[in-house]
């Protein structure tokens, strides 16, 4: 036992509430700063003049979005990454991350540290910081985590914008989530490497930020581009066209060379690229602001008049397949 009674494991304390919190306040930048410190249940986020708040929350679960032996450091990367995405999403710039965690008792609490610096990381990236959250014991590992992210009035990128003439376009690369997930279905060194690889996400902030100006209608590819595709067809009430040949695939997923065998892994999900519909005249403008900041922005098809999504192959168009991911019928493989 310590001095203060807490039991002691090899790897530490365990997890305790109050030491915990006296921990973030020494370690986070936002422990000293700010009218409101860490343990006041309640956080002041401040906004630039004439912006609004766009506010997104995620959950990631072990056994769903994470396994067991998932480094913890990596999970709070993750945890960060998914919201931040939501945020890039509308064009809008990071402000701070919340992080509620959930941990079965006899946790160490180094389990945490190392999931909260992770966090904190991948937020100050972006100019964002870990601003609080909240800890309760449970019978699995969950982080749910809240990221409050600022635009300028009217000008949040939604989902329903997109009309017929416009160009379809994504950052990044088609598949990496869906290669990662197929790592886990390898030898015991690929699924070491697909565990932290499946978390492994770029948030597409600076991109959605480049993009804003120019994308009538955007969202994020966390379920995959198919997903998403059929999501923007709906959302904007418009035919949403893929061009296979046209797609910038990972390369896990390039050497596949069943078409079916592409496709599952490639629609998988998990990418977090960004996909929007641009005015054909402002493509140009459009891939140079992306360029600018870093990224990369390919066009890989086109808004149509009518419904629902399509994929446009070699062969002639059939209907896009649904994504693979399913949180409450698919899990991780």
């Amino acid at each position: 036992m310590t001095a203060g009674g807490r039991p002691r494991r090899r790897d530490g304390p365990t997890l305790e509430e109050r030491a915990f919190h006296r921990w973030l306040a020494r370690r986070l930048p936002s422990g000293s700063s700010g009218a409101l410190p860490l343990g006041d249940d309640a956080a002041e986020v401040e906004l630039e003049r004439g912006e609004v708040a766009v506010v997104t929350t995620d959950a990631l679960v072990e056994g769903t979005h994470f396994v067991a032996r998932s480094p913890p450091a990596a999970v709070g990367r993750a945890a960060s990454a998914v919201s931040l995405s939501d945020v890039a999403a509308k064009g809008a710039r990071p402000v701070g991350v919340f992080l509620a965690v959930v941990a079965p008792r006899g946790t160490p609490q180094r389990w945490a540290e190392q999931l909260v610096l992770g966090a904190e990381r991948e937020a100050a990236r972006f100019g964002g910081h870990v601003l609080g959250g909240d800890t309760k014991p449970g019978s699995f590992h969950a982080v749910i985590s809240t990221v409050v992210g600022a635009v300028p009035a009217g000008q949040a990128v939604g989902r329903t914008g997109a009309r017929p003439g416009e160009a379809l376009v994504t950052t990044g690369v088609v598949g990496r989530g869906g290669a990662a997930a197929r790592g886990l279905l390898r030898g015991e060194a690929a699924r070491g490497r697909a565990v932290v690889a499946l978390l492994r996400l770029t948030p597409r902030v600076r991109e959605g930020v480049a993009l804003r100006p120019f994308a009538s209608a955007m969202l994020d590819t966390s379920d995959g581009i198919a997903e998403s595709a059929h999501l923007l067809a709906a959302a904007s009430r418009v035919r949403v066209v893929v061009r296979e040949p046209a797609v910038p695939w990972a390369p896990g997923v390039r050497h596949l060379r069943l078409p079916a065998e592409r496709r599952s892994a490639g629609f998988y999900g998990g990418d977090y690229e960004l996909l929007a519909s641009v005015p054909s005249g402002r493509v140009d403008a459009a891939t140079r602001a992306v360029r600018a900041v870093g990224g990369r922005l390919t066009v890989v098809g086109a808004i149509e008049p009518g419904s629902g999504a399509v994929l446009e192959a070699e062969r002639g168009r059939r209907a896009m397949p649904r994504g693979s991911w399913r949180p409450f019928g698919r899990t991780m493989p």
